[in-house]
């Protein structure tokens, strides 16, 4: 904490000794002249919603406003998500899709409105980086409809805007901007660089700071830094058409930028269910199904899903005809600068047959729910073991240091280990981690082993003294089981086992030499909002040599 303190602080005083050469320095830089390309938006569009909007409602970030014959940008904002969602400008996509002299009359008047009300920087979330990023994106990709039939005037508005943008993303990176952010920033300046005339230099210091970025966040395995799954499609979204871009110039894409890509596909298959959505780590809520499927369409590779990602901190186990899948966490948390959104799930995982998910974590809700947000990233909205209801990892917020740190984790797993197996039949995965080895003083390790056939999955957990004869305190412990909400159960056998039986007809039985409850528990990544399902839990006390056995399998075929 004193090391993220300290770096935090150096990088105030920075900003602010420099702040008068940065203050000359953008008063000498003269905006782009004009726009030689409009970069291609693959996000996918409804033209419908064009109607809404320009019937002045906008639906943004679960919130729905009308803004009665006014500009939404003098409105007061409904939540700060809100505010973000409509100053990043995200949304031309569907007044482009409708392709009427309305809808651009329309979006050539929102931009002006905006450029009015918040066209220069302010302390508002409009001028927020990844705003600012996300909007200098939205303008190039969306600058046919934007310039349609225009005057000079306005041009040369737009385009000074542009420069606006340019020069803020330019200082923030200068000053110091960390995280993803950094390289949402770098993207949106090198695409600026390769879509306007007359940036000067932009183009070689953006594309310097798009490899380092892409060098230092893109892990070898092709997963993300901040080990988010939804990270990987948003990255995607926008790498794709900057790849694009580049190939419409006639200019050669940067090896980093490509083999970025070629890496991030199969990580992302790695994530992915029967049903489509992606396993519920670190962060990941919702998955966007169309999204994902156009990123998808993309991968000229169709290449299977990897499997062992160990700079990522993920493992997948399939069953011979992929039908079943299991994805677990194996890794440590994420740098603090990345870890903003990350959960303590070390050795948590999902378990899905076919469209079907049975094991689930609770994922991440929307950015309204605050406090939703803080319990999913506990180690109890995991399908984990936890003990004496703490989690693996420490948060800011519980420590009381979110004003100088966030939400970032200050604290967790030092060493998680993950060794695969594959014998006749079967395939086994062996987790362990230390998240509870500085307050409890034990080991907590796992082992999955799931039958080629899909059929059976079996698990031990186990406690271990971090260091051999240490004593070890006796801690509550409570080893859970979060069950999709589509699945429903019923304790059998005096409660040594529940009968899982999901919508589609077939029955699968959870078995344990333990007493299994089924208790509440909350399902916040459905597109309805969260959602109660249930949970399988197994408590006791700790002690050293601990073991817990317990096992999934098929007990009745669909249809019989």
């Amino acid at each position: 904490m004193a090391r993220l303190v300290a770096g935090r602080a150096l990088a105030s005083g920075w900003r602010l000794a420099a702040s008068p050469v940065r203050a000359l320095k953008g008063w000498r830089q003269r905006p782009p002249e004009r726009l030689l390309i409009a970069p291609q938006d693959i996000r996918t569009s409804d033209p419908t919603l064009a109607a809404d909007i320009y019937a002045g409602y906008f639906a943004f970030a679960g919130k729905i406003v009308n803004a009665h014959g006014r500009s939404p940008f003098e409105l007061e904002p409904q939540s700060d998500a809100w505010a973000r969602a409509l100053s990043s400008f995200s949304w031309l996509r569907h007044l482009r899709a409708a392709d009427t002299a309305i809808s651009k009359a329309n979006a050539r008047a929102l931009v002006e409105d905006f450029l009015t009300v918040y066209g220069r920087p302010g302390q508002n979330p409009a001028w927020e980086p990844r705003v600012v990023a996300r909007r200098l994106i939205a303008f190039l990709s969306q600058s046919p409809i934007i310039l349609h039939g225009t005057d000079r005037a306005f041009y040369k508005r737009f385009m000074k805007g542009i420069g606006r943008a340019q020069q803020f993303l330019e200082r923030a990176v200068a000053e110091g901007l960390s995280g993803d952010d950094r390289l949402l920033a770098a993207i949106a300046l090198t695409e600026l660089g390769l879509c306007a005339e007359g940036t000067g230099k932009l183009p070689q210091r953006a594309g310097r700071l798009l490899n380092e970025e892409l060098q230092r966040q893109i892990l070898p395995d092709g997963g993300h830094v901040s080990r988010n799954p939804r990270i990987l499609i948003d990255l995607l979204l926008d790498l794709l058409p900057l790849r694009q871009a580049y190939a419409a110039r006639g200019a050669q894409a940067p090896p980093q930028l490509l083999n970025a890509i070629d890496r991030m596909m199969p990580m992302l298959r790695l994530f992915r269910h029967g049903d489509g959505a992606l396993a519920l780590f670190n962060g990941m809520g919702v998955t966007p199904p169309e999204e994902l499927a156009t990123v998808l369409a993309y991968d000229d590779s169709r290449a299977r899903a990897l499997l062992n990602a160990p700079h990522s901190g993920y493992q997948r186990l399939e069953a011979k005809d992929g039908a079943a899948a299991l994805v677990a966490d194996a890794g440590r948390p994420p740098p603090p600068e990345f870890s903003g959104e990350a959960h303590a799930g070390c050795g948590s995982f999902e378990f899905s047959v076919g469209t079907q998910r049975l094991v689930i974590n609770c994922g991440a809700p929307d950015p309204n729910r605050a406090a939703a947000a803080e319990a999913a990233r506990m180690s109890a909205a995991h399908s984990t073991l936890v003990i004496d209801d703490t989690s693996s990892c420490r948060f800011a917020f519980h420590l009381g240091a979110r004003k100088w740190l966030g939400d970032a984790i200050v604290s967790g797993p030092r060493e998680a280990l993950a060794e695969r197996r594959e014998d006749a039949g079967s395939a086994t995965l062996a987790i362990q981690h230390d998240g509870y080895a500085p307050r409890f003083g034990l080991l907590h390790q796992r082992r999955l082993t799931l039958q080629d056939d899909g059929k059976r999955l079996d698990g031990v957990d186990r406690l271990r003294a971090a260091v051999p004869g240490d004593a070890i305190e006796a801690r509550p412990f409570a080893l859970r089981f979060h069950i999709h909400p589509n699945v429903r159960l019923k304790r059998v056998r005096d409660g040594h086992a529940v009968l899982l039986a999901p919508p589609d007809g077939t029955r699968w039985l959870f078995e344990t030499p333990w007493i299994a409850d089924v208790e509440e528990s909350i399902f916040f990544a459905a597109p309805d909002g969260p959602r109660a399902c249930a949970q399988i839990v197994i408590e006791g006390e700790t002690r050293d040599g601990l073991e817990v056995s317990w096992s999934f399998k098929l007990a009745q075929k669909r249809g019989e």
